[in-house]
Order: structure tokens, then sequence, then C-alpha cells
């Protein structure tokens, strides 16, 4: 195809040049193509701008290869991996410090570089809703911190909603870290002394982190001169896993590129990272009943203004229904996938009663297959069957939905669409559903942070943050009376923290006690616990060590099979099953295959 008939053809050729310079590397692979921007190996996959998009979309797609180009050059990940804080509030405010000095270094150097950058922030800070926070407690501390790093080094205006998160927290940070901030300038081109700054800047702010020398070892750090490429390879892009979805703000051309960036503030689970040293105490295990109590290491610092509430009490009627046609929109497209799930589904799972019977029996219903002998030979009886009681395993599955801020936009949609699929084919399987949500009914800590702050702060408090458990539907709810409550997914200002351990213990114990013999629950989520009350002061792994242990009480203790569907963040190395999608499509598609196997029965 000629650059006449796709004018796409041009900017690829102008974004790969002004990438391969940036980066200093002439035989760099750029590609361009569907998903989010990944390294893998010595290639750089970009998604590009729909045709027709403004300039606005066009720099911020550009912003994106600038900020790999100068990752790239200036970044060292060995080095950045030596200093950086293990989990936790810390090591996300080391990540955007260090993200603003890479883009300081270009915005200082090329005014058009400095363009794109503020255009891809913007957009970033955009999709995070960062632009619609009203009050300092919804401003996440270790973004503003970055953000404000990024201004003092390049001298630019923050964008509009890059600036709305600092303004909560500019007068604090500068109080108490200022003087270090202001040293970052003498060092931007010194990744090294500039991670010391860095966790000079973190322990001025009171962020729990170790600041032992990170300089101890054998590492040699003249052998850590440039980026070591090979182990970035299979890794996306850092700090904030940067997401350009491609169904997020625009429709995608016909190629399947698209110019929206969402932003993940999940990052992965990794094994043994930061973990706390547990007590000596046994590892309770369940009652009779078979619920699961809560870890001996985890705690809350009270449970007085918790909540589980029912969808249809956190919105009036007209509100709901009009969410649910705005959720019924999004599912036109997969109208048709629900009957096919449904037939493979009906095929597999064991909560249908097929008929069986007893023949050759002296009375009950005359056997009509046996008339014909009868009619040859009069001397023979007449026969009688009698249907046969079947012992059956029916089936109660619990869909437990991640409702956190991190899940805005695409990703509640699918999970949403992922919700009514599934209950309107379980239903049609003679299979109970019941969905429920999970998120917290404040911003980095409600009444349970004021309490504590009243009672004068004491050390290592537990969760610091009110839970809110929300009921969609209850097992016993018919699917008709119910289902609009799933369009409440699509409010946002429903969507702030996640604390994913207590969540999964809740619902697991709401369907252990259920008469069914067979109990299935499926969790939807984007990715770890995330609670900055609770995390700035307390251990930084204490959410994730609690989630752990309640997938670990649920798949070695409990009679309930534990499934999880990952929505856009690979979520099997937390679960022993689990599958992942990224796009609703797929629930038509692939998931069809892969929801079935999921409900297996096992033999």
């Amino acid at each position: 195809m000629s650059d006449a008939e796709n004018p796409l053809e041009p900017f690829k050729r102008a974004t790969t040049a002004t990438i391969r310079a940036i980066a200093g590397d002439d035989e760099l692979d750029v590609v361009f193509g569907a998903g989010p921007p990944v390294v893998r190996g010595g290639t750089l996959r970009l998604p590009i701008p729909a045709v027709g998009a403004n300039q606005t979309e066009i720099d911020a797609v550009r912003g994106v290869g600038d900020e790999f180009a100068l990752r790239f050059r200036h970044h060292n990940a060995q080095l950045h991996a030596r200093y950086s804080p293990e989990g936790g509030p810390a090591q996300e405010m080391f990540e955007w410090i260090e993200s603003a000095r890479i883009a300081s270094i270009g915005a200082m150097r090329m005014k058009g570089v400095a363009q794109n950058l503020d255009a891809h922030l913007e957009v970033q800070c955009k999709q995070a809703a960062f632009d619609t926070i009203t009050a300092e407690t919804d401003a996440p501390l270790s973004v503003a911190v970055g953000l404000l790093v990024r201004q003092q080094l390049t001298g630019r205006e923050l964008p509009p909603s890059a600036e709305h998160v600092v303004q909560y927290w500019r007068e604090h940070v500068l109080e108490n870290a200022g003087e270090h901030i202001e040293a970052l300038r003498e060092h931007v081109t010194d990744q090294d002394a500039f991670a010391n700054l860095c966790r000079n800047i973190i322990a001025d702010l009171g962020l729990p982190i170790d600041l032992t020398d990170p300089n101890e070892g054998d590492t040699n750090p003249e052998d850590m001169d440039t980026m070591d490429q090979s182990e970035e390879a299979d890794s996306e892009f850092s700090p904030e896993d940067v997401v350009l979805d491609e169904d997020s703000a625009g429709e995608e051309n016909s190629d399947g590129d698209a110019t929206t960036v969402e932003m993940d503030a999940h990052a992965d689970m990794e094994e043994g990272a930061g973990e706390t040293d547990p007590d000596e105490a046994p590892m309770p295990m369940p009652d009779d009943a078979g619920r699961i109590p809560v870890d001996n290491n985890y705690k809350a610092y009270t449970e007085r203004f918790d909540e589980i509430i029912k969808a249809e009490d956190l919105c009036d009627a007209d509100e709901l229904i009009r969410l649910r046609q705005l959720l019924d929109q999004q599912l036109l497209s997969l109208q048709h996938a629900t009957s096919k799930l449904a037939n493979r589904l009906q095929r597999r799972l064991m909560a249908k009663q097929n008929r069986t019977w007893e023949f050759d029996l002296e009375e009950g219903i005359l056997d009509a297959a046996r008339l014909t002998q009868v009619v040859v030979d009069p001397m023979n009886p007449l026969a009688y069957k009698q249907e046969k009681e079947t012992k059956f395993r029916d089936t109660v599955v619990t869909l437990l939905i991640d409702s956190s801020g991190s899940m805005r936009g695409r990703s509640i949609t699918i999970a949403a669409m992922c919700a009514d699929i599934m209950g309107r084919t379980l239903e049609r399987c003679s299979v109970r559903v019941e969905i429920l949500g999970f998120t917290t009914r404040a911003w980095r800590g409600g009444e349970s942070r004021e309490a504590w702050i009243n009672d004068n702060k004491p050390s290592n408090p537990g969760r610091l943050n009110d839970l809110r458990h929300i009921v969609y539907k209850g097992a016993d709810d018919s699917w008709s009376r119910s289902r609009r409550n799933l369009g409440l997914m699509m409010r946002e200002e429903l969507l702030k923290e996640n604390i994913d351990g207590e969540a999964l213990i809740w619902a697991h114990n709401r369907v252990v006690t259920r008469p069914e013999q067979r109990k299935v629950m499926m969790v939807i989520s984007d990715g770890l616990p995330v609670d900055n009350s609770t995390l700035l002061v307390n251990p930084s792994n204490f959410l994730e060590q609690h989630l752990k242990y309640a997938i670990s009480m649920i798949e070695d203790h409990s009679p309930v099979e534990l499934v999880a569907i990952g929505i856009g963040h690979d979520v099997t190395h937390h679960y022993k099953r689990a599958v992942t999608i990224t796009d609703a499509e797929q629930l038509g598609g692939a998931m069809t295959d892969q929801l079935a196997e999921l409900f297996e029965i096992k033999a």
C-alpha cells in the first residue's frame, strides 16, 4: 500500500526515525500494532493513532514513543532495581520520580519532545480521573511528588489534570523534602546519585523504606553503564504500567490501532517481594460450617464503619436504569455469545438432572416399549417402569468483581459485561448465581482513619479504610429482578480502593454455607490490593500477604472451587486456576472455550 493510500505510513516512518535518534540506536526495531506498548527482545511495539485523530491525540502517542526512547538511552534497569524500595507507596513514589528524571532529560533538550510528553501526561492523568479530584485525601501523594519533581526539573507548567493532583500536596512536599528535591537538579544525568536523593525524599515524607546501602554486594557498577535490555525484554513500560488501550476512548481503525491511554495503578505480585515475618501462631482453620477466619497476622483498626449493601441502595432507580442502558449498548456486539457459551456449559455442568428409569417392575408406569412382546405372545406379563431418583450435584457460582479505581474505563466495562453474560448463561444452566463487588467507602482512608488519628495514631494499626461490599445479585434472587443492578458498575464515583483479601473471605463465607453440593467462586480483578491509608502506616506488603493467605485457605482448605479472570492483568501466578482477557470480544470467541474449561467437572 502506498503512502497516498495509507496516511499512517508517513507517521510510522517519522516516529520510528525519531525514536531511533533519541534512543541512539539506529538498529532498534519499532513496529506498530494493537495492544499495549511493550518491549520484547530487540523490538519495541507501539500503537498508532486512528485515521482522523486530532493533534493532541497524535502528540500523546508520540509522547509514548519518546518516553520509551529516553528510557532506552538514559535508564539503567539494574541500578534502578538496586535502589528501589520493595512494594507499597514508597516504590510507587520512587518509580514516579525516576520517570520524572527521564522525562526531564528529553523535555529540557528538545521542545517538540517536551510538548509530546506533556500531551501524553495529560491523557494519563485524565484516564486516572485525576482531573475530578476534589479533596486532598483523593490525591495520591506518590503521584503528586513525581509530578512536582518533574515540574521542578523541567521548569515547565504541568498539564491541567496533573496540576490538579499536585496542588493538594505542593506545600507539604516542599516543606518536608524541598531541599532534596532542589538538589536533584544537579544529578539528572547521574542515575546513581539521583536515586540516592530520591530515597532521601521518600524518607523525608515519612514513607517506610529500607535505607540500607544499596551498593552492598558483588555487583560492579562499571558493568551497568547501559540498560540491560535482556532483563527488560518481556516487561511493559514502567513506572505506571502505562497501557495504550485500543478501546478506552475511541474506535479502532481497520488495522486495530488506536490512541487512548489507560493507567493501571496495580503492580504485579512478585513471589516473596518484601514479605513480613509471620508470627509463630498456627494458621487458623475453617470452622465447622467451612467459614474462613481472618489471618492471625492481619487486622482492621475498626470494623464499625464497614458496610455490606445492596446495589439498589447505592443509586436511585432512574439513574440505575440509565446506567443499565449504557451497559446494554456495550453488550450489543456480544449478543450471540450468551447462547454459544450456554450450550457449551450446559453439556459440562452437573446442574441439570438427567432422567433415569428402573425397568421390569411389577408396578409403576406401563413400559410401552415392551407392549409388542405382549401382542406377539399374550402369555408374556405386562412390564412396568419407574423413574429413578437421581442424585446430582446442583451448583452455585459466586462472581466477585473488583470495583477499585484502577478498574475505571474499559476494565470495569469488560467486568460488567462478563458478569452479565456469565449471570444470564449460568441461570439458563439451572445454576444459582451470586454477583458481588468490593471497594471502599472512601479514597485513602475514611472514618476508620479518622478514628485512628483521634486515638493518637498507634503504630501498626492494620487496615485503615472503610470496606464497602456490594451485593448486585443474591444467589436466590431472580435474574430479571437483578439484571439492572449491574449497571451500577458503570458509575465511576463508586470505584475507590480495593482490599482483596477480606473481600475473598467475605464472598467465600457467603457461598460455603449454601446448601448446593458444588460451589464455585470466580474472582474478576485487575491486580493487587491497594489502599494508601493502610500501606502508609503498615508493612508495605500488609495487604498483599493477606490476599495470599485468603487464596491459599480457599484453594487448600475449602470445598469451594476458586477460579479467576484477570482483566488486562495476568493472574495465573496468583491463582491455580485462572484465565486472562484483554478485550470483551474474547468473551464471544476464545473465552467460550476457556470459561467452559474452568467449569469442567472432575472425573
